[in-house]
């Protein structure tokens, strides 16, 4: 996500974008890119509505509890962990109380891992490069989409831009990632979700009624000279193919379990939240991308990784130093064999499950 994110930030935020919010999701959903080309063929034959998922499926609406917290302990020191799932159901009201009240009894509140670009320049400064930055969200050389990416892909984005975006051309100007982004996001309004909004606002409000400070999780880089990245970004094609190729792949294919996942978060179903299988195509477009001369060039190849460190840092550090804490984490980075739950355990904290 890292460079994705340095690109937003340079082509629509002039005083630099900060990536994560405390419910630890991603803002915006960007999808991380890898290399494409019209001669590419990466993606495997299909028709043009294979794999097309219908909206029939419900998600949960009105009051809901959501899930449980975990709670990570050494001696009488206790970390309460809130598991964060992206998107959620658009038209449910969380009851948020539990969460509250512990919140009003913690010492402090950490955020989730998080990932800033700040590009180091004023507003009037910024205001100077808006020209450049709105040529850095289209391809370069003016190219439309078709052409950048392969016929193979190009003919199962239409349909699915058909279906959710509609006869807006704007977006076949946009570089793959980006044009993947605003798809992403439209399939989510239609199939009844939404991707921030419901836990971190209540975990900010809450946090400063009671006047809990706040630990930071967000690793932070400047970039120095934005104008010569945008003329960088400008000359040269993003590697987009397989992140674009992912993109479409979670909306053909995953809509369902979006939709699985979102209601199993807002019912505090516990056991569905592991079921599904928890597809992060990003994962494969941040290893990708990451990996990149420029990333290396600007020092944002590591920074993800770096995130996930000061988070896990800030848990140990709280349950160190105070008897009572909270914290939110993404649920796909806090469940499973490698994640931050079976890290702490590994540690020597007791866990124990909603």
């Amino acid at each position: 996500m890292a460079f994705v994110v340095l690109v937003l930030a340079l082509a629509a935020a002039p005083a630099g974008l900060v990536a994560g919010n405390p419910d630890g999701t991603r803002a915006p959903p960007a999808p991380v890119p890898e290399h494409a080309s019209a001669a590419s063929a990466i993606d495997p034959p299909r028709g043009p509505d294979d794999g097309i998922v219908d909206l029939d499926a419900m998600v949960v609406s009105g009051a809901q509890p959501g899930p449980g917290m975990w709670k990570v302990t050494r001696g009488d020191h206790v970390v309460h962990i809130l598991g964060t799932v992206s998107p959620l159901p658009r038209r449910m009201q969380w009851m948020s109380a539990e969460v509250e009240a512990v919140i009003a009894d913690a010492h402090v509140v950490i955020s989730p891992p998080a990932v800033a670009v700040d590009t180091g320049v004023g507003i009037f400064r910024g205001m100077a490069l808006l020209p450049a930055m709105l040529r850095a969200r289209n391809n370069p050389g003016k190219r439309p989409l078709r052409e950048v990416v392969s016929p193979g892909l190009y003919a199962r984005w239409e349909p699915l831009k058909a279906r959710y975006i509609g006869r807006d051309r704007g977006v076949e100007k946009r570089r793959p990632l980006l044009a993947a982004q605003e798809l992403y996001e439209a399939a989510l309004r239609k199939s009844g979700l939404r991707m921030g909004g419901v836990v971190a606002p209540v975990v900010a409000r809450a946090r400063k009624a009671a006047e809990v400070p706040l630990v930071d999780s967000t690793v932070r880089v400047t970039v120095e000279d934005p104008r010569r990245v945008l003329r960088e970004l400008n000359e040269s094609d993003l590697a987009d193919r397989e992140c674009f190729a992912g993109t479409l792949d979670r909306i053909e294919t995953d809509l369902d379990n979006m939709r699985a996942r979102a209601n199993a978060w807002a019912v505090g179903d516990i056991e569905g939240l592991r079921a599904p299988p928890w597809e992060n195509h990003y994962a494969t477009c941040q290893e990708a991308v990451t990996g990149s001369a420029l990333a290396r060039k600007l020092g944002i190849d590591d920074l993800p990784r770096q995130a996930k460190d000061a988070w896990l840092s800030n848990v140990e550090d709280a349950l160190a130093e105070h008897p009572a804490s909270f914290a939110t984490l993404p649920m796909h980075q806090l469940l499973g064999d490698d994640g931050m739950l079976a890290t702490l355990a590994a540690r020597g904290y007791a866990i124990e499950s909603p």
